[in-house]
């Protein structure tokens, strides 16, 4: 039987805190939540938070792993900063944030959008938050001849005033370099 939890709004702030290790998943230094902070969240896609990292402050998307909880790559710059020890706990407090950055768009999705002054126009108009999506999707496939298809239908969708692609789940893991089938490899 399925456990269902009591919705939030999106748009309650939570904060968590919790401490555990780094972990190495092929070429990714990432941190998986524990799934008791996983849970604490608004929702089992992905969360946008701020917080710190061992006292050093950082902002970054909480991804899912496609088992109801959630990771975050560690980039080498903040491993650098906090001195990452991947034998030692780090100390994490982190909280949701209402306002999303806009993400780094890929260039041959750019390249697309660019080609399309509808689609252009409206990826302008759309949330940083549905952005963020657009961008998911596209990169949740290793296939080089679905992620070509992948934008061209986003720039379709784009054109008819579509915000958001359609029809896959959000809570499965979306880097294929560590996941198979939408799942979180171990490490």
């Amino acid at each position: 039987m399925a456990n269902f939890r009591t919705k939030r709004k999106i748009d309650d702030q939570i904060s968590i805190s919790f401490k555990t290790k780094a972990i190495k998943i092929n070429d990714w230094v990432i941190i998986r939540l524990p799934a008791e902070a996983s849970a604490k969240l608004p929702s089992r896609g992905q969360n946008m938070v701020e917080g710190t990292i061992n006292q050093t402050e950082f902002s970054t998307p909480l991804e899912p792993d496609g088992n109801w909880n959630h990771w975050f790559s560690l980039t080498p710059e903040l491993r650098k900063k906090i001195n990452l020890d991947m034998d030692k706990t780090v100390d994490l407090k982190l909280t949701t944030v209402k306002q999303w950055p806009d993400p780094r768009v890929p260039q041959d999705l750019m390249a697309a959008l660019k080609n399309s002054k509808p689609a252009l126009a409206s990826w302008q108009t759309i949330t940083p938050m549905a952005r963020w999506e657009w961008v998911r999707w596209l990169r949740s496939t290793a296939n080089p001849a679905t992620r070509e298809k992948r934008i061209k239908v986003a720039v379709s969708k784009l054109n008819s005033g579509e915000k958001r692609p359609c029809c896959w789940n959000r809570n499965l893991c979306t880097e294929p370099s560590i996941s198979k089938n939408g799942v979180l490899l171990k490490p």
